[in-house]
């Protein structure tokens, strides 16, 4: 024991608290000057992905790739170390990732094509009062959220967000701030959403933990962010009004002649939530030789969750619609060209995260956060919040954001650990400005300004953010 303790202080690790001693006839200065090269190294690849992004329009993939290169260039990697990194980090990402995002995709494929999100969409307005509407458009926005990605999602309740709102005569941002909400904080903190996934993995954070804590989370921020605050956006912008041309004919009057039933669309959709969430609570109160832990652990495991819904969604979602067989492998088929480039910027920030770890930054940043006496649930969301306000994507401030503090993931336990993918995924919703894409569909699609978007879309973003990191902090300090 005491020989390994003097190896490693020899090879250049100190150990918290010790004294440190180097070998002589070493400068005192050479391990501080490597540490620091390897922070300049990280920062430059940082900047890097900010300005290929932003300034030269470069698509993220490639961006993350070209500073990965870079980052493990001026940390001193060899080429074929950096090569084998990169890659390694890429194929064990998508490996563990890819997968459950693919099968997410068709999930919300199928909820959309066999009006399956409509008949959720008309079941909960048509039962909803004047006072009540905007809290029925939060919900509304925060089931079809579960299983569907951001954008998909935005673009088929916005045309329901307006009609709703010519119908009512309702103020647009007060109906359109609580769907909005209702999405952002779904594809921010709740898994099978790619940055909470993505986190995840790169954390080594059990799934179900982090979906029964984002849930958790998610709850109090729609509420605040949503309805609360969309009393305050429709005041803030009061004369926001859709164009002609993007206002529907009518929600209803367009149904398909077959559509599966409410309970049915809504227990296929809410079937993964519920199983992960089982698995998540069977590992805390059962014995790892318990036979029903065991089972639960089985079909709560993303993957096989996720299958099941899909499966499940074939019978209840497909068949009511009268899908063929035909239009079924065709919905299935078309699900997965949308998400190809998510999936390449997951993988590749997979891949600059197993580059920041062998290049040894990981230990640097564990090393300081430590010493520093730092929270990491707090670390994570400054540096989500950093890139996200750099480059504009959600995605890369998340596995960016992961990769940068995975290394202090080792030393928590899976509760914390789980807190922290959910505090890098509300940095990463932080104040959507002018760089980020949905900031420019959002102002488009409601017929503002950029100065009306800030005011609402961009402050809503920020109150989710704030108001996630304000309760996972305390969580984490009572957890």
């Amino acid at each position: 024991m005491w020989l390994d303790g003097r190896r490693r202080r020899a090879a250049g690790r100190p150990r918290r608290g010790r004294v440190h001693r180097l070998p002589k006839g070493q400068p005192v200065s050479t391990l501080a000057a490597g540490e620091w090269r390897l922070i300049g190294a990280t920062l430059l690849a940082i900047a890097l992905i900010v300005v290929l992004i932003t300034k030269l329009k470069l698509h993220p993939f490639l961006a993350l790739i070209l500073s990965s290169g870079v980052l493990g260039l001026v940390a001193g990697m060899p080429v074929d170390k950096l090569i084998k990194s990169f890659s390694g980090g890429v194929g064990s990402t998508v490996a563990s990732v890819g997968v459950l995002i693919a099968l997410g995709a068709m999930l919300g494929k199928l909820l959309a094509d066999s009006g399956g999100a409509e008949q959720i969409v008309d079941t909960i307005i048509s039962r909803s009062g004047r006072r009540t509407l905007p809290w029925a458009m939060a919900l509304v926005a925060a089931l079809i959220g579960l299983p569907m990605f951001f954008e998909i999602g935005l673009v088929m309740l916005i045309p329901v967000v307006l009609l709703v709102s010519r119908r009512t005569g309702q103020p647009l941002l007060l109906l359109g701030i609580p769907a909005l909400a209702g999405l952002s904080v779904l594809h921010g903190l709740v898994p099978p959403h790619p940055g909470p996934l993505a986190a995840a993995g790169a954390l080594n954070a059990n799934v179900g933990i982090t979906l029964a804590l984002g849930v958790l989370i998610a709850i109090p921020t729609v509420i605040v962010a949503g309805p609360l605050f969309g009393r305050l956006a429709a005041r803030l912008v009061p004369d926001a009004h859709a164009p002609e041309h993007l206002v529907p004919e009518s929600a209803g009057d367009q149904e398909a002649v077959r559509r599966p039933s409410f309970l049915a669309t809504v227990a296929t959709v809410l079937l993964p939530v519920v199983l992960m969430m089982g698995k998540a609570l069977a590992d805390i109160l059962l014995d790892k030789e318990n036979q029903l832990r065991r089972v639960l652990d089985f079909v709560g495991d993303p993957l096989v969750a996720l299958l099941a819904a899909v499966l499940l969604g074939m019978i209840t979602l497909g068949r009511p619609a009268g899908f063929t067989r035909g239009r079924m492998s065709a919905t299935l088929s078309d699900s997965l060209g949308p998400i190809a480039g998510i999936l390449l910027i997951v993988g590749a920030g997979g891949g600059f995260k197993q580059t920041l770890v062998d290049a040894g930054v990981g230990d640097v940043i564990t090393n300081l956060a430590t010493g520093a006496n730092f929270s990491p649930l707090l670390l994570g969301w400054l540096v989500a919040v950093a890139i996200r306000l750099a480059t504009g994507s959600a995605t890369v401030a998340t596995v960016s954001a992961a990769g940068i503090v995975a290394p202090l993931a080792a030393t928590l336990d899976p509760t914390h650990s789980a807190l922290l993918v959910l505090a890098i995924g509300a940095g990463s919703l932080f104040f959507s400005h002018v760089n980020d894409a949905g900031f420019w569909l959002v102002k488009e699609y409601f017929g503002m300004s950029v100065g009306q978007t800030v005011k609402s879309w961009s402050i809503m973003e920020t109150v989710i953010s704030v108001v996630a990191i304000a309760l996972i902090l305390p969580l984490g300090a009572v957890l």
